[in-house]
Order: C-alpha cells, then structure tokens, then sequence
C-alpha cells in the first residue's frame, strides 16, 4: 500500500547504493568471480577518475552542522576515505529516478502527469501531510527521510575519522543537488540557493 515514489526514494536508492557498490573505486577493481583484477579499458579508468576526484572535491572539507553549532573546530569530511559511500549514494538516487521515470512509463505517465499526492511517510513531518506534492517531489522527501538524524557533537566528531559514509546531512543534500532532475522537482532551487550545483560541476557517474 506504500506510495510508489515513497518507495523508490527510500528502499530503492538503498538497493542501488548496494548495487553501486560493485563499481565504485573498489568494486571496480574486482571481476565477476571476485578476484583482484583490471577489468577496465585504461581510458575507462581515466574517465572514472576524472569524475571521481570531482566528487571528492564536493565532500573535502564539509563540516556537520552540529559541529558548527557547538563552535567545535574540525577539518570536516575526507572526500578520499568516504568515497566509496559517495559513490553508492549518487548511483543509488540516480537508479531510483530512472526507475521511477520507467514504473510511470509502464503505467502511461511521466513525471509530469504522475499522481500528486501528501507525504504521509512514517515519521515524516507532520505539516507534509498537509500539502500534495508530485511524484518526483515525494521521491525526493522520502530520500531525505532516510537521512534524518540526531546525533551528539562528539559522536559526529568521532565518525568523520573512523566512519567511511559521510554524515547524513551531506548524504542527503550534496547527492541530491548532483541530480538533475532534483531542479526539475524543485525549480526554487536556483543560483543564490544553498543547495545548488552548477550544471557543469554536477557529477553522473553510472
């Protein structure tokens, strides 16, 4: 009975990180049967690389809002040691989309004619379910519902050194801000937005 859009956003992006996983910066370097071994073209490498080290360049140095908060000095996310995760998340949201944009096509829709409906996910916001949003719109919010997190200052201090996924915060809104149709769902998201990405700087990796 869960909303569809719901559905895609949350438990399907969680699929395709685990799915993306097999293709990231250590994934890609095992073959089908699991043994250490190149089996990409050295121009494929390159163009993973270039990628890659840009996505690396959006999380170096990010600092959690709970640390800014309580004023406590860091040197924020390690775009190296989290980028598998990274990898993970931006394949995911992006194989939720595509597979969201196929389920309506199935059902002889888009996204612009998809059923606009509240946001009634558990635990969501209860003001959410007051309002009707598209299809995109809610695959969005569901993903930003995985993310929602409490966590004490130096928990989040602790977990930028020994934990290899970025912080929530980060997980939810730098994947989405790399996704184009992200703007599309949100079209207030512009230039003086906090959240936006120039066209050129977003990162597509599969």
């Amino acid at each position: 009975d869960m909303d569809a859009a719901e559905n895609f956003g949350a438990i399907g992006a969680v699929i395709g990180h685990e799915i993306g996983h097999g293709f990231d910066d250590q994934g890609s370097q095992y073959d089908g049967h699991g043994n250490l071994q190149s089996w990409w073209t050295d121009e494929d490498r390159a163009a993973f690389t270039r990628l890659t080290d840009n996505l690396v360049a959006q999380f170096n140095g990010l600092i959690p809002s709970v640390l800014r908060d309580a004023d406590i000095e860091s040197e924020g996310v390690n775009g190296e040691f989290t980028l598998g995760e990274n990898i993970g998340d931006l394949g995911g949201l992006g194989i939720a989309v595509v597979a969201y944009r196929k389920y309506l096509e199935d059902l002889g829709m888009s996204f612009e004619t998809s059923p606009i409906l509240p946001f009634e996910a558990e635990g969501a916001e209860p003001a959410l379910a007051e309002r009707e949003f598209t299809g995109l719109q809610r695959l969005f919010l569901s993903w930003a519902r995985v993310w929602r997190t409490a966590i004490r200052p130096e928990q989040a201090q602790q977990y930028l050194a020994i934990d290899p996924h970025s912080p929530a915060e980060f997980r939810c809104n730098v994947i989405a801000a790399n996704v184009d149709e992200f703007y599309g769902a949100f079209p207030d998201i512009t230039e003086n937005s906090p959240m936006w990405i120039k066209p050129e700087d977003r990162v597509t990796i599969w």
